[in-house]
Formats: structure tokens, sequence, C-alpha cells
């Protein structure tokens, strides 16, 4: 009887291990599972990225063109301006002009890494920090000119 019990748990305990391990053909199938899943997430990350990208874009053009409207009233401005001081005037609205024009291009220009976030981040930190001294030096200009 015990050799009968014996047997029967060899038995329940070696059919277990069989059906528990996964075949060859299985663990490739797995595999293939793994990397379809894998790059689905990789061209999820490139279209959420392409879609961050156009409206950073979009949100930064409206910036640039309002900065290009600033320009155009400061420039109209300059006919009311003594003599003296619409020289110095000029040459700082020449200055964000020419700002403004640098950065459509690097915004224009922008090349994104695949395998590098760390540079997209940088770069937006870099953009954004580059338009908020423009608009802190509009606002400069302006106080100045008031004086």
């Amino acid at each position: 009887m015990k050799k009968t019990i014996f047997i029967l748990a060899i038995s329940t305990l070696s059919m277990g291990l069989i059906t528990s391990c996964k075949s060859g053909t299985e663990k490739v199938e797995d595999a293939k599972e793994n990397i379809a899943e894998e790059q689905k997430d990789v061209e999820e990350a490139k279209i959420d990225y392409v879609e961050e990208y156009e409206k950073f874009k979009a949100d930064q053009d409206l910036r640039m063109a309002e900065n290009e409207k600033q320009i155009a009233e400061m420039k109209a401005k300059t006919a009311e301006m003594k003599k003296d001081a619409r020289a110095d005037y000029e040459k700082r609205v020449v200055e964000l002009e020419t700002k403004n024009a640098e950065l459509r291009a690097k915004l224009r220009d922008y090349k994104h890494d695949e395998h590098d976030n760390t540079k997209w981040e940088t770069f937006k930190r870099e953009f954004n920090h580059d338009m908020d001294e423009m608009g802190n030096a509009f606002r400069d200009l302006g106080k100045n000119n008031a004086k």
C-alpha cells in the first residue's frame, strides 16, 4: 500500500512538472509577443513625442508672433522719439528682432534623438528660458522708453 501511494505521488509530481514547463516553441512565442508589445510601446512613445513637439511648436510660434507684433509697434514708436534716444532704442529693437528670428530657426531646426529624451527636455527648458528672457527684454525696453 505504501509503495502504491509513493508511486502515485511520484507520478503526480512528475506530471505536474512536465505540464508546467514550457516547450521551446512556447518560449519563442512568448518572446515574440514581448517584442511586439515593446515595439508597440516605442511607436506610442514616438507618437506622443510628435504630438508634444507639435503642441510645443504651435505654442512657441504664437509667442514669437506676439513678439513680432510688439517689435512692429516699437518700430512705429521710433518716429515719435527724440533723435538722441531713437538710435539706442532702434538698436535694441533690432537686437530683439534678431533674437526672435534666431529662436524661430532654433525651433524649426531642432531634431529629436529617439534614444535620448533628456535632450528634448533640455531643449524645452532652454528654449522656454530664452523666450522668457525676451519677454523681460520687451518689458525693460518699454520701461526705459517711458523714462
